[in-house]
């Protein structure tokens, strides 16, 4: 067997999984999860000791092209992380690469008052 040959999807969970060994959520410095399909991005605010999702954003609420969903859904989990009174996350990229979507999500989250 080949351990070279991976597939994208093996690629990503291998990073996803060195990711998370190093980074996780508190109630108060919860963990902002990205997942990104092929057509919809979407994030969590995580509670990793509790083991709860304190607030989420989905790009299928918002029309327009992908890098239009990145920014609103950017938005939409600043807006709910204020609400409930978070201001300090912990990025979690999900493995993917810091760029396109990625980037302008968190360039958007930083924006509007989350501090990673």
């Amino acid at each position: 067997m080949n351990r070279t040959s991976k597939t994208k999807a093996e690629s990503r969970s291998r990073r996803h999984a060195r990711i998370r060994s190093r980074v996780s959520g508190t109630s108060s410095r919860p963990r902002l999860a990205v997942y990104k399909s092929n057509r919809f991005v979407s994030v969590q605010l995580i509670d990793d000791t509790a083991g709860k999702t304190l607030a989420a954003a989905h790009g299928r609420k918002f029309p327009g092209s992908q890098s239009v969903q990145a920014r609103a859904v950017g938005e939409a989990i600043a807006k709910a992380a204020k609400a409930i009174g978070i201001t300090s996350i912990v990025f979690d990229r999900g493995g993917y690469r810091y760029g396109g979507q990625i980037k302008t999500l968190a360039d958007v989250a930083r924006e509007e008052g989350l501090v990673f």
